[in-house]
């Protein structure tokens, strides 16, 4: 099956899955009021995309995304259970209510908005289509014969099938932290990847020397939501704008991602 189809399936699951849990989840969709009640929330994150969320040397979990998580559920008042998620499940885990909310590097599009809704940015970064510097890549076209390595299910794996030209082969990887490890590995040279993550490749294995090549998008990162959720989203919202505001996650931001959020992403809290 191509990405192209896929993601329609993908997005045709989502719809399907909206729609038969769609009274269940109106029924209890003031997830705020449940939280508040329980004084737990449930967040999907995936813990193979470092440095946003991964597992370090002592199994602890960290990255930028853990530690917004875990900041929310502080303010919430609320302890944090993690639901282990990936690129492809995200969204399923919350329409079918098995998590309450997505905190995972998941970037807000047209796409997803059927299915759900989602947080004023909190969070972002810019993809490329990356590869060592002796390679030359200038233009969509010398793709082809490469083949290119790439997370399924993500806005990385919809761009570069957009891009790839024909006799391009997208070898698509089931996680983020399987599909780097292919390219530090030296089992592949292309890969469409975020800007942070192509300079951790680097430095797992420096003789790599990989670079941008090719741009694919600047993604803003929301907070996923169940549609109609309206006083969990409003919540929500108002705590990006104050962290925001008061430097917290952009000080989250730089302690793992070595830069500054994204200007698209502070213009949030005004």
């Amino acid at each position: 099956m191509t990405m192209r189809h896929s993601g329609r399936f993908l997005g045709a699951l989502c719809a399907a899955a909206f729609t038969l849990w769609a009274p269940s989840a109106l029924a209890q969709s003031d997830t705020l009021a449940k939280v508040q009640e329980s004084r737990k929330i449930r967040i999907a994150i995936d813990l193979n995309v470092p440095p946003w969320s991964y597992k370090n040397d002592k199994l602890e979990v960290t990255g930028s995304e853990v530690e917004t998580a875990q900041l929310l559920a502080k303010d919430l008042g609320a302890e944090l259970e993690i639901v282990t998620t990936n690129g492809a499940n995200r969204i399923p885990l919350l329409i079918t209510n098995r998590a309450d909310i997505v905190i995972s590097a998941m970037t807000i599009t047209p796409e997803r908005l059927k299915a759900i809704d989602f947080s004023i940015p909190y969070s972002g970064i810019s993809t490329f289509v990356a590869a060592p510097k002796s390679m030359v890549i200038r233009t969509p076209a010398d793709l082809a014969g490469k083949r290119i390595a790439v997370t399924r299910g993500t806005t990385n794996d919809a761009d570069v099938t957009k891009l790839a030209p024909h006799g391009a082969e997208i070898v698509r990887f089931e996680d983020e932290a399987t599909t780097m490890t292919a390219v530090v590995s030296g089992q592949m040279d292309v890969i469409a990847q975020a800007t942070t993550l192509i300079a951790l490749i680097n430095q797992k294995a420096p003789a790599r020397q990989l670079e941008p090549k090719l741009p694919l998008q600047e993604s803003l990162f929301g907070v996923g939501l169940r549609k109609g959720d309206t006083r969990m989203k409003e919540w929500v919202d108002r705590w990006i704008q104050a962290q925001l505001k008061n430097g917290k996650l952009q000080a989250i931001y730089r302690k793992h991602q070595g830069a500054d959020l994204p200007a698209a992403v502070l213009k949030s809290a005004s």
